[in-house]
């Protein structure tokens, strides 16, 4: 069986398989490259950030905190911190505040209020958008797992 993998692909002899190696190395190099330019950007932020690459649950809510003002849409998350949250949506954000519902590892609920500090067009048709936690509320998810 593992000489089925090492072998080159079908129609490809072994020099090519080492070029087309060497081909898609360098893509790749040249992809993260443009992603993490040389030499360090500046960075204002204090707390380190982790990726968070989940699902999250965002609730509009009003001026109030706690009033919902539309309906629960779910993001792709980005970046966690102790202070905040990154994430990508497909649609332009309207509220400046919502409820952030990030799930635990057992399944649980926890919920953050979050005010929006920044909402940019990222391109093929999404929306990156980040803010800071103002504090911890009631998920509305937990609610809704109830019922």
């Amino acid at each position: 069986m593992s000489a089925l993998i090492c072998d080159p692909p079908i129609g490809a002899s072994a020099d090519t398989a080492g070029s087309n190696d060497d081909t898609i190395s360098a893509q790749v190099w040249g992809l993260l490259a443009g992603m993490f330019p040389a030499g360090s950007p500046l960075d204002r932020r204090h707390e380190q950030r982790y990726a968070y690459p989940r699902l999250v649950m965002l609730t509009p809510v009003q001026a109030d905190g706690q009033t919902p003002d539309g309906p629960t849409f779910v993001a792709a998350g980005k970046q966690l911190s102790e202070r905040g949250l990154g994430f990508f949506h497909p649609q332009p954000l309207v509220n400046r505040l919502v409820i952030a519902s990030l799930e635990t590892s057992d399944g649980r609920w926890l919920g953050f209020l979050l005010d929006i500090r920044h909402c940019r067009f990222a391109r093929q048709g999404w929306y990156e958008s980040g803010g800071r936690f103002l504090r911890t509320v009631a998920s509305p998810m937990t609610a809704r797992d109830a019922a």
